[in-house]
């Protein structure tokens, strides 16, 4: 597997507007929130823009902005969950740790499996301590498992729901590029460019959140993102 170093490009930041116009689910405890591709969640060493940065927009009446439950890579767009108060927070934690909530991630890879369907059972450990969040495949690292569907069949490509069981960094990204067919538009694990166009296609689509024992659990859809729109189709997205 060949890693690549990246060159970092500047991404706005969302206006107090576009991040209320990203909201997807809102009740007393939690949001979930429809994440851009190319912006990180979090404020990077250097500064820089980030979504945590427009969250004080999102407090709907509390006296603090809610804070992030989960994380989605930079790259990666879709639903990302935020707790709106400190016990909800600790509570959704316990959820993601424990596997209790379900995660539906859309991609388009290189290729694709033979198969209708299947799991991929690998293993991940850290790449190096140079990056220390880059993964490999490593039979002594930490257990990862992911489900996945076929879609929808293009020339070249296939578009997968894919479901991690465990929630490893990088973990779709590394067991898609290690069976041999890469996530499009990966610049780290698969062919991607070092920057620019294509983005990675990789999608949050549908998150499942079980936040009451006496209540259904609540289901949140993200649309997908334009940039994936022309290769979803060629596999048969129907733009739903």
């Amino acid at each position: 597997m060949t890693l690549k170093v990246l060159q970092l490009l500047d991404v706005p930041e969302l206006t107090a507007d576009e991040i209320l116009g990203r909201v997807l689910h809102r009740d007393g405890l939690m949001l979930v929130i429809n994440k851009p591709a190319g912006l990180p969640v979090h404020r990077g060493p250097k500064g820089g823009p980030n979504l945590e940065d427009s969250f004080d927009a999102l407090r709907f009446g509390l006296p603090r902005p809610p804070v992030l439950a989960h994380r989605l890579d930079k790259d990666t767009s879709g639903c990302l969950v935020l707790g709106r108060h400190r016990k909800a927070t600790a509570s959704l934690g316990l959820l993601f740790k424990h596997g209790k909530i379900g995660k539906t991630y859309w991609t388009v890879v290189e290729g694709g499996p033979a198969e209708d369907e299947g799991t991929i059972d690998m293993p991940l450990g850290r790449l190096n301590a140079e990056r220390g969040w880059w993964q490999k495949p490593d039979p002594e690292g930490q257990k990862a498992i992911t489900n996945w569907k076929v879609m929808g069949r293009g020339e070249g490509f296939t578009w997968l729901a894919m479901e991690p069981v465990t929630g490893r960094t990088h973990q779709l990204r590394v067991h898609s590029s290690a069976t041999g067919w890469p996530i499009f538009g990966d610049n780290i694990y698969g062919n991607g460019p070092r920057f620019g166009e294509p983005k990675l296609h990789l999608h949050s689509r549908e998150i499942v959140v079980p936040i009451s024992r006496n209540k259904e659990p609540i289901r949140v859809v993200a649309p997908a993102p334009p940039h994936m729109h022309e290769k979803l189709r060629a596999c048969g997205w129907n733009g739903e």
